[in-house]
């Protein structure tokens, strides 16, 4: 959906101001972007087709703050405890980033999980460890498990300290897969 390919320095920044107005809960336009960037109101779209292309490539720097986060909570030895780290990770980044989050899930271009060097695909190594026999469901089930989690964490759905319940069920989660 971007025009220019590979991204340049002011489509970054037109992605960080997004971000950042995003972030805070202020009002989302082309305008608006290019006005925290600095910018003039044209130049979003010499970068963008539209605003759901920006928006896309908002959820795409999303995608990857996440797939960051869920690497450094598995950079353990034991399987489980990686697993579970990535579990509370994505969890915490949804708690941090609501608005991107929601973006990320329900937003243009958001679709099926992406295998490889994404962050599905960090939780989906992880599982050929913890269980290989069915790493692929397992997967699946981790990240609707987690996904879960996040979303009743955001809904308020969690209580006041959402982490303590969403610790549990993650625990209870990993002890099943034997």
């Amino acid at each position: 959906m971007e025009i220019s390919s590979p991204r340049s320095a002011l489509s970054d920044r037109l992605i960080d101001a997004a971000l950042d107005l995003l972030d805070s809960g202020a009002e989302f336009s082309l305008r608006s972007v290019a006005r925290a960037a600095g910018v003039s109101a044209m130049a979003p779209y010499r970068h963008f087709v539209d605003k759901e292309a920006l928006l896309a490539a908002v959820a795409g720097r999303g995608f990857d703050d996440l797939r960051a986060a869920l690497l450094a909570a598995d950079a353990v030895d034991d399987p489980r405890a990686a697993l579970m780290g990535q579990g509370m990770a994505y969890v915490r980044f949804a708690l941090a980033r609501p608005a991107l989050f929601r973006l990320m899930f329900a937003g243009p271009g958001s679709g099926p999980p992406p295998g490889g060097d994404s962050a599905f695909g960090v939780l989906a190594r992880r599982m050929r460890d913890v269980l290989p026999e069915a790493a692929e469901i397992g997967a699946v089930t981790c990240w609707a498990t987690v996904h879960g989690l996040a979303t009743l964490a955001l809904d308020g759905r969690l209580g006041p300290e959402p982490e303590v319940p969403a610790t549990a069920a993650l625990g209870l989660m990993v002890a099943g897969f034997g």
